[in-house]
């Protein structure tokens, strides 16, 4: 498929939603997208290892020379990601809170998975708090980036059941399973044009 559309994901840890949406594109020659750069603010993280695996180039840019100077950190953020030449951005594990003059350098061309059926649950513990809640269902949402933390419109959402005896953890796996599922199905999606709401059970 000629044209596709270069992608930059930025992790911070494993990365298996990295991985997820690296393998969907390389493996469907039909695949709108190709992952074009695997960013990182940790040197250690493994998904820089993973994505190098799979020949995808990397990049490091460290948040703790920065201090608390997010808008210069930010400054060299963005660098290998326009040298890259990415039309798009999805954050898969980002643990940093990016501002709103990052943010709007790629409206309506970034990405992000949040572990809740948002708006439900934004921010932190978000299966603990489901439990707390005594909700029936859980789930994940991809959504649009906006400088609101977890608030752009949602593009896709995939549930599951909260069982008797679920700890976090055991919840946190079972989204995690559907969280692969989601985000590169929405991803294809979405490099196609298509926003509408992808609902999966």
């Amino acid at each position: 498929m000629r044209n596709k559309k270069a992608v930059a994901i930025l992790v911070s840890g494993g990365g298996s939603n990295m991985v997820a949406l690296v393998d969907s594109m390389l493996n469907d020659p039909d695949h709108p997208g190709r992952p074009c750069l695997v960013l990182s603010n940790n040197a250690d993280a493994g998904g820089l290892k993973r994505a190098a695996e799979r020949g995808v180039a990397t990049a490091v840019v460290d948040h703790r020379p920065f201090g608390s100077d997010r808008a210069a950190f930010e400054a060299e953020l963005v660098k290998p990601i326009l040298e890259a030449g990415a039309d798009v951005v999805c954050l898969a594990g980002f643990m940093r809170v990016l501002t709103a003059g990052f943010v709007s350098q790629f409206e309506g061309r970034m990405l992000n998975i949040h572990p809740s059926l948002l708006p439900k649950y934004k921010g932190l513990h978000t299966h603990a708090r489901a439990l707390e809640a005594g909700d029936a269902r859980h789930g994940c949402t991809v959504h649009e980036v906006t400088p609101l933390l977890d608030d752009g419109p949602i593009l896709g959402q995939a549930e599951v059941p909260v069982l008797e005896g679920d700890t976090p953890d055991d919840l946190a796996a079972r989204v995690l399973e559907q969280e692969h599922r989601l985000y590169p199905a929405v991803l294809a999606r979405y490099l196609r044009g298509e926003r509408s709401v992808l609902h999966l059970g």
